[in-house]
This record gives structure tokens, C-alpha cells and sequence, in this order.
């Protein structure tokens, strides 16, 4: 049920091993999220060592664990050259397929599953189990019933509704008594109360070259500044605590350091060399190396921008911006929640429904953006798969 990578995923496993197939998806076309996500240059996986890779699930890493290294990104990427869609890495260590877009890869991945005789069912949303345990569907002809040995539920989390990922499910499997983690925003911006000038001014403007920080953690990258706050990728990466530190304080002040390559007695010294009639716009611009979204953040931060180069270099290093809230689910690129791992065996079995099996973004788990969405998306549907082989051998 789900037409994603992770229904996919799970699709071609068990096709692979001789079973009839049906892959029930709810959208006129499967897996639209895939192919949304290649607009931008599809973002497969990542190259970084496994244990830093598997480190991004925290705090639900020992749940993909064993997932993900028995389906590592090495392998993600000879899966694609036996699509002949073969892969590069890129400057920032994440890996794209050489065509830089979903198409070609969906194509090719979609004709292996009709060879294999996986059958596609399109327009068809999953709505429960009838009395006697078999699946509940509402298609163009109707209300139906379907009998099937085995099930795996790949229905999304609640991201990007208009591509599928609504969430429709979780009353049903709450009805049954199962754990669903509410829903809320990953890998989404954050809202700020800017000024009204800055927000007129630099609404879609980037900030490059920054490092983003809060608490211990430091990540570098680019955002981009919204008429209501930010997003980008240093703010996915600190998405999680973040939103946490929202969720229980009701705000969050991160730090931003618009010179990170830089340290601040290398910065004062160049602020201390500035011609003395230059205008501070002027410093900032030629001594600081500040683009007009950087200076405009920093006045923001300090309406009266200290006059010593040392006060003004360490600003720059640590401007501080207080985050309020969270765009909404249906801007976020993923969600966080869904279905608690308790719920499940170690075959990503219900353990109150023998035989209907979970994977992907409908699970309990998040991951910042650079890869490790789909690669988790691949592995989970892939294990939920090699679940439902190995109960039918010992049932």
C-alpha cells in the first residue's frame, strides 16, 4: 500500500522472490514525491562514512540501523547502475544520479517492476481492514475488499499532502490501538519577527557561506531568508532541536556566523584596516565581505552596530535570532512522528496485526535533508519486504 520508494522498494523485494505483487497507490501516478525531489538534482544518499551516516537518525537510529547497513548507500548506488542510472558524488559529499533528475531513474526502476509482474493500482486509497481482515479500498468503481497473505503499509508521513503524503491513515490504525506519534514539521523553516523593511527588502534573499549553531551544534551551509523567518539547509540540518527547543520553551535562539571562514581577530583586524571615512555600509560590505541579506541580518540583530572592530567582529561571528515557531506541516519537506517502533517486531511486523508490515516516512523517525530521507525510505522498505519473506518461512 503506497506507491513511494519505500512501497516500491518493498515491491521489487518480494516480486524478486517469486510472489505476486500488487502495489495499490492512492495518486493517478506513483511515487510524485520522488520526482518532486529531483527537481532541484535528486539527492539519493550521502558518501560520508556509515557510522556518521547512520548517526543522522538519532534519536531512532537503533531502528534503521540494522536496515540501512543491510542496505547501505554503497548499495542504493549499484542498485541505480543495474538501472543503468549511475551516480555521482558531489562537492558537498551527497550523491546525485548523473541525469540530476527523478525521471530516468523512476522510468527505468518502474519497467524492472513490470518485467518482475508487480502489478500497479493507481486511484485507490487503503481505508482499513473489513471484519474478517481483509483490506478495505475506495477506488473509481467503489468501495472494495481485497484478500492478501501478506501487506506492507508504505503510506507516507504527512508532508506534501497534494502528492499523497496526507496521513489519512492514522485514525484508522489508532481505531486499532496502535501508537501514532503526532505529526509535525522536519526539515522546514522556521518563523522570525522580522522588521517590515528587512522582510520587504531580503524576502527570498540567501545567506551563503554561514554557519548555523545552536547549543553544541554547528553546521555550515546556506539559508535563505523568508518574509516570515528562514529556511534552507543549515536550518534543515538543526531542524529537530530546533523544534524542540520551540516545542518547550515556546522559542529558540540559534546563532549565526556570517564569517565562518574567518575567526574574529582575523575579522577585527580587517574592520580595524577600513578607511576612516568609508561608510559603515561600506565596511561592511568591503572589510567584513557582508552581501546586502548579511548586512540587513546583522542590523537587524543590532539596530546600533558597535563602532570597535573587535565588538563588531565578534557580532558578525555570533549574530543571535530568535526563532518562534514552525512553518506549517504542509511546506515541510518531511515530517517527524508517526507510528512508534514499539508497535513493531524486529521484522517491522505489527505486532497486533500478524502479517501488515510498516516502512518509510509513515514510521517514527526523521533525518535531515542530504540524502538520508530516501536512503532510509529505500532501506525500510526493502527490510519491511525481507520481514514478510521470513514470517512467511517460519509461519
Amino acid at each position: 500500500m503506497g506507491g513511494g520508494p519505500a512501497g516500491l522498494a518493498a515491491a521489487e523485494v518480494l516480486a524478486e522472490a517469486g510472489l505476486a505483487v500488487t502495489v495499490i497507490e492512492r495518486m493517478p501516478s506513483p511515487a510524485r514525491k520522488l520526482l518532486i525531489a529531483g527537481r532541484g538534482g535528486l539527492n539519493l544518499t550521502h558518501s560520508e562514512p556509515l557510522e556518521r551516516f547512520l548517526s543522522r537518525y538519532a534519536p531512532a537510529e537503533p531502528r534503521l540501523d540494522a536496515a540501512i547497513r543491510t542496505f547501505p548507500p554503497q548499495a542504493l548506488r549499484d542498485w541505480c547502475d543495474a538501472l543503468s542510472q549511475p551516480t555521482f558524488v558531489g562537492s558537498s559529499g551527497r550523491v546525485f544520479p548523473e541525469a540530476f533528475k527523478a525521471s530516468p531513474l523512476l522510468r527505468a526502476w518502474l519497467a524492472r517492476l513490470d518485467r518482475l509482474g508487480v502489478r500497479l493500482r493507481t486511484r485507490t486509497r487503503w481505508t482499513g481492514w473489513d471484519a474478517d481482515g481483509a483490506l478495505s479500498l475506495a477506488g473509481e468503481a467503489g468501495p472494495e475488499t481485497l484478500r492478501v497473505d501478506a501487506t506492507v503499509l508504505a503510506l507516507g508521513g504527512a508532508s506534501w499532502p497534494r502528492l499523497g503524503s496526507d496521513g489519512a491513515w492514522v485514525p484508522v490504525l489508532e481505531a486499532e490501538g496502535i501508537a501514532v506519534r503526532p505529526f509535525r514539521p522536519a526539515n522546514a523553516g522556521f518563523t522570525a519577527a522580522w522588521s517590515p523593511l528587512f522582510a520587504e527588502r531580503f524576502a527570498g534573499a540567501p545567506l551563503k557561506r554561514i554557519a548555523l549553531g545552536l547549543g553544541s551544534e554547528t553546521v555550515r551551509g546556506e539559508a535563505v531568508i523568508t518574509r516570515d523567518g528562514i529556511e534552507g539547509g543549515v536550518v534543515y540540518a538543526l531542524s529537530r532541536p530546533i523544534r524542540e527547543a520551540i516545542e518547550a520553551a515556546g522559542e529558540a535562539v540559534v546563532n549565526i556566523d556570517l564569517r565562518p571562514d574567518l575567526d574574529v581577530a582575523a575579522l577585527a583586524r580587517r574592520l580595524a584596516g577600513a578607511r576612516p571615512k568609508e561608510s559603515r555600509a561600506t565596511v561592511l560590505r568591503k572589510a567584513a565581505g557582508l552581501s546586502p541579506p548579511a548586512a540587513g541580518l546583522l542590523r537587524e540583530a543590532a539596530r546600533d552596530l558597535p563602532a570597535d572592530p573587535a565588538a563588531l567582529a565578534a557580532l558578525i561571528k555570533t549574530v543571535p535570532l530568535r526563532l518562534t515557531g514552525l512553518q506549517p506541516i504542509d511546506r515541510a519537506i518531511s515530517s517527524a512522528g508517526g507510528v512508534a517502533f514499539a508497535d513493531l517486531d524486529a521484522r517491522l511486523m505489527l505486532r497486533t496485526r500478524p502479517g501488515t508490515f510498516l516502512a518509510g516516512e509513515m514510521l517514527d523517525w526523521e533525518a535531515p535533508t542530504g540524502g538520508y530521507l530516501l536512503q532510509a525510505s529505500f532501506a525500510s522498505g526493502r527490510a519491511a519486504a525481507r520481514g514478510v519473506l521470513d514470517w512467511f518461512a517460519v509461519r
